[in-house]
C-alpha cells in the first residue's frame, strides 16, 4: 500500500486530491503550461511524468492513462503529440518555474509546464554527407567527360515564340 502524503491533503479528502490533480494534469497537458501554487505543482509533476512515461510505451496496457485524462482530444494529443516529443529523453519532462506571491493571500505560485524537447543533430549531418557525395558525383562527372549535362541546353526558337511573354500577360491583367 502507498504511503499516504503527509500534512493536510490537497482539497481534503483523498479522493478530491486525487481528481484535482487530474485536473490539474488535463490542464497541463491541454496548454502546455499552467500556472498554480507551488505545492500542488510539486505535486502534479510525479503524476503527469508517470502519465507521460505511461504513454511513451504506446501499447493497450498504457492506454489505462484513459483513467486519469478522461478528455478524449487531450488524451488523443498525449499519445500522438506529447509522448513522441520526448521518445528520446528519460525523464524530466516538466519544468516548476517559481513565480511571485499571489496577490490577496500570498500563496507562493509556480508556473509548471512541459518541457520543449531539443531537435537532435543527427539530420543535420546527413545533410552534410548527402551535399559531399552529390559534389563528389558532380567532380567525378566533369572529370569522366560528362559535360553535354553540365552545359545549359538552348531552347529553340520556334518553341521560345509559341510561349506569350510573362510582361504582356502582366499588361492584359
Amino acid at each position: 500500500m502507498p504511503t499516504p502524503t503527509k500534512g493536510p491533503r490537497l482539497g481534503g479528502s483523498p479522493a478530491h486530491q486525487k481528481l484535482m490533480l487530474a485536473n490539474l494534469a488535463l490542464s497541463l497537458f491541454k496548454h502546455g503550461r499552467i500556472t498554480t501554487t507551488e505545492t500542488k505543482a510539486k505535486r502534479l509533476r510525479p503524476l503527469a511524468e508517470k502519465l507521460i512515461t505511461q504513454a511513451k510505451q504506446d501499447d493497450l496496457a498504457s492506454r489505462r492513462v484513459r483513467r486519469t485524462i478522461r478528455e478524449k482530444d487531450t488524451f488523443v494529443s498525449l499519445f500522438e503529440e506529447i509522448a513522441p516529443r520526448f521518445a528520446n529523453r528519460e525523464g524530466g519532462y516538466t519544468r516548476i518555474v517559481k513565480t511571485g506571491p499571489r496577490k490577496g493571500d500570498a500563496a507562493p505560485m509556480a508556473i509548471i509546464e512541459l518541457v520543449e524537447e531539443l531537435v537532435v543533430a543527427a539530420p543535420a549531418k546527413a545533410t552534410k554527407s548527402t551535399a559531399r557525395k552529390a559534389a563528389k558525383a558532380d567532380a567525378v562527372a566533369a572529370l569522366a567527360g560528362d559535360e553535354d549535362e553540365a552545359t545549359p541546353v538552348s531552347r529553340p526558337a520556334a518553341a521560345a515564340a509559341d510561349e506569350p511573354e510573362a510582361d504582356t500577360a502582366e499588361d492584359e491583367a
